[in-house]
């Protein structure tokens, strides 16, 4: 099965400045190689044929990189010519895919999850939108996220001290005509105008998924991705 994947690596990384100073996000290195290498990687063991990195600041570089790297998988490019925010990069890229179903990951977030599984749950919850979202304990970084008894999404929480609950992942499957449908605006936040809205309506769905995750947009967990993910090389 093609599976295809936009990947948003277009942000500033502003909160990394202190340990990458001169790099997009997804190049910050990891051991000897960027980032998005070990994401790549991941995508392809999933099943993804096809990712579209969805790059704005210093996108050169990322280009660069990929055009004189062995790839495990095809690699297309949507630039953003000013900042388009989070869902303005998604809608510009989907005039780079070339089916209908999509994955959506953060290209600053490493997180295991089981891709066909997700997009099996999707298929089956007759969803327009699922997202992994992560178990957590004891955090503040992150909003929280409910789900109903059907694993429906009905409620997005801000970010707030939380003992335990569930985090969106930044990894998402639903497809182009969806999200063509919802007459968006050309510069808009992903999360904002889609999530958040997605709830009043009933079909976006919340698929759990217990296993490694990182984000490196601050220069902690940055280390902590250094241990985990340099073992990988």
């Amino acid at each position: 099965m093609n599976r295809e994947c936009i990947v948003l690596a277009g942000g500033l990384g502003t909160r990394l400045r202190s340990v990458v100073a001169d790099k997009p996000k997804c190049m910050a290195p990891v051991g000897d190689r960027p980032f998005l290498y070990y994401l790549l990687q991941y995508l392809h063991q999933q099943g993804i044929t096809h990712a579209v990195l969805s790059l704005g600041y210093l996108a050169e570089q990322v280009i660069d990189w990929c055009n004189n790297t062995a790839l495990p998988l095809r690699v297309s490019f949507s630039v953003e010519a000013e900042p388009l925010g989070t869902g303005g990069g998604i809608l510009h890229a989907l005039h780079t895919l070339e089916g209908n179903d999509l994955f959506i990951v953060n290209g600053d977030t490493y997180f295991e999850v089981d891709l066909p599984a997700l997009q099996q749950f999707h298929i089956t919850h007759q969803a327009a939108l699922s997202l992994a979202l992560k178990p957590m304990k004891q955090f503040d970084r992150y909003g929280s996220i409910q789900l109903d008894a059907a694993q429906r999404i009905n409620a997005f929480h801000e970010k707030q001290f939380c003992g335990e609950g569930l985090i969106n992942g930044g990894i998402y499957f639903t497809t182009a005509n969806f999200l063509r449908s919802l007459a968006l605006p050309e510069i808009f936040s992903f999360e904002k105008a889609v999530l958040e809205p997605g709830v009043t309506t009933g079909n976006f769905y919340g698929f759990i998924s217990d296993t490694y995750f990182i984000d490196i947009g601050i220069p902690e967990d940055y280390t902590a991705a250094q241990l985990y993910l340099g073992a990988k090389s």
